[in-house]
């Protein structure tokens, strides 16, 4: 037999930067294919318009990022344990997390990851969001503020190999960011329901479920 609780898993500031970085990203998805495929795609009326949207949404999300960054360093101060693996997730929690998605989530088994308030993420999550949010992300922000001024910055450019290099550069990390982007979202679907992982980035209170024997899963 199983029950249900609620925990009070994401707060406010967390869900807007979440929806805000959302809605970003896919206004610089968007502006940005119609960028680098202008014969292709004409989303949004113009090439100039494109651009506009693009290096707006560039700078909203750059400045999202910061607050995210200063919220869990300064304010929340949960950065490290939140998002960076322990030893104990290199050593077992990686192996039996995939073993979860890949196998044990199609047999019914539960999810061998707790999660609190204090454990939010698991270890698979955990070592993606160090590469995303601590390398591709910020490479992203940087690669685009030198293409956003190229008059100031441009021996910066230069150094770097060039405008394509920098441009090139640019693309490929946006593609990684993308590829993510599928991916969360798939996993967000495998709770005990479709949508039980997305309730939370709306409500702030997620439902896990409690077993009989006494120990607890997160779908």
């Amino acid at each position: 037999m199983k029950t249900e609780q609620r925990i009070y898993l994401t707060p406010t500031p967390v869900r807007i930067w979440h929806w805000l970085n959302a809605f970003g990203f896919v206004a610089l998805i968007l502006s940005g294919a119609q960028i680098r495929f202008p014969d292709y795609l004409n989303i949004f009326g113009s090439y100039r318009a494109a651009i506009e949207l693009h290096n707006t949404a560039g700078i909203v999300v750059s400045i999202s990022f910061c607050l995210w960054l200063g919220y869990y360093l300064i304010i929340a101060r949960s950065l490290l344990p939140l998002y960076f693996p322990n030893r104990d997730d290199l050593k077992h929690g990686l192996f039996k997390q995939a073993l979860f998605y890949f196998f044990n989530y199609f047999r019914g088994k539960p999810n061998p990851h707790v999660m609190s308030p204090e454990n939010k993420f698991n270890p698979l999550q955990k070592s993606a969001y160090v590469v995303i949010m601590m390398v591709l992300v910020p490479l992203v922000i940087i690669t685009g503020l030198l293409l956003l001024n190229l008059e100031l910055l441009r021996p910066v450019v230069m150094l770097l190999g060039g405008i394509k290099m920098v441009v090139g550069a640019h693309f490929l990390l946006a593609c990684c960011l993308i590829a993510f982007l599928f991916t969360h979202v798939y996993l967000a679907t495998l709770g005990h329901t479709p949508f039980a992982h997305f309730k939370p980035m709306w409500t702030g209170w997620e439902e896990i479920e409690e077993h009989d024997h006494g120990e607890k899963h997160s779908e």
